[in-house]
């Protein structure tokens, strides 16, 4: 019988290495991150910053983050979920919705680091490129686009909170070539589309469509709409009115929602060893006193 030799010995799982946790889980892409996070030596020590974008179910998270040997700082952040206040309750996951999450991060940094007033930004988005110029007196906040996982498709959410940061004064480099609108053919953008875009147009043109075709998908569809009473036409000045209140006060609010009074307790509490000597005592005392009774209904059964 011929001789298998084991491939994989205990020295191969001695120098065997596990790839790091947030790689096994498939969340960071450590080739991408490390080209964002180098900083240049002769830089001593200064914040490199990214402006970090991920999406949710229900939600879209905006930051602005610097890495650390301890770990990530958070300098500033945004969530889709405070536009409520802002007067957009439905469609919180939209190209539009990503535009007015990235438009308030970059007003409440800039307003944080006192540059609000030296850089406006793009007042009336008007879905042309933007670039912001530098004033007088500091240099504008520059950040690198962090867009982790996401496939880098042309008219991808990711870039409507990047339109929203350059709009609203940050310095973020970029091309024009994955805004909604972009034409390939032509090679230019086609500032129209992509403020439709912005203004929730391609939401506005579906419900019509639905309206018409398919009533009943649109009620099971667009309920949420329908319940705030929002219209196709309704749309374009809805998103209007929370770019100018989103610049007027981006600042963040306290929540006033109260925490639950009963957290959930999902696993079962640890004893005390006094606690558990006590359970102890009570199981045997119900267990004697289980075969006592068993033992007189014998005795019973014998007479």
């Amino acid at each position: 019988m011929a001789f298998v030799k084991a491939q994989k010995t205990k020295a191969y799982f001695k120098r065997f290495q596990v790839k790091y946790k947030r790689r096994r889980e498939g969340k960071t892409d450590y080739r991408a991150r490390i080209r964002l996070i180098n900083q240049d030596k002769n830089k001593y020590n200064t914040p490199k910053y990214r402006f970090v974008v991920r999406f949710t179910n229900k939600d879209i998270i905006a930051q602005i983050i610097s890495a650390s040997i301890t770990g990530d700082l958070v300098l500033a952040a945004a969530y889709a979920q405070e536009l409520p206040r802002y007067g957009i309750e439905v469609g919180l996951t939209n190209y539009a919705a990503a535009y007015c999450t990235g438009l308030l991060l970059a007003r409440r940094l800039l307003k944080q680091l006192e540059m609000d007033e030296d850089y406006q930004g793009n007042v009336e988005a008007s879905g042309e490129d933007y670039s912001v110029e530098p004033a007088e007196s500091r240099r504008p906040f520059r950040a690198l686009l962090d867009v982790g996982l996401v496939r880098t498709t042309t008219g991808n959410r990711v870039f409507g909170a990047l339109k929203g940061a350059l709009d609203g004064g940050l310095d973020i480099p970029h091309s024009d070539k994955r805004f909604a609108g972009y034409n390939k053919d032509e090679k230019k953008l086609d500032a129209e589309v992509h403020r439709k875009y912005i203004f929730g147009g391609h939401v506005a043109n579906y419900m019509r469509i639905l309206m018409e075709d398919e009533p009943d998908k649109y009620q099971s569809h667009f309920s949420e709409y329908i319940k705030k009473g929002v219209g196709p036409d309704d749309l374009e000045e809805l998103y209007k009115k929370a770019h100018a209140a989103i610049r007027a006060d981006p600042t963040m609010k306290k929540s006033t929602k109260e925490p639950p009074k009963e957290h959930k307790r999902y696993k079962l509490k640890k004893l005390t060893y006094e606690e558990r000597k006590a359970k102890l005592i009570e199981r045997l005392n119900a267990l004697n006193a289980s075969g006592g009774a068993g033992d007189d209904d014998e005795d019973e059964e014998d007479e």
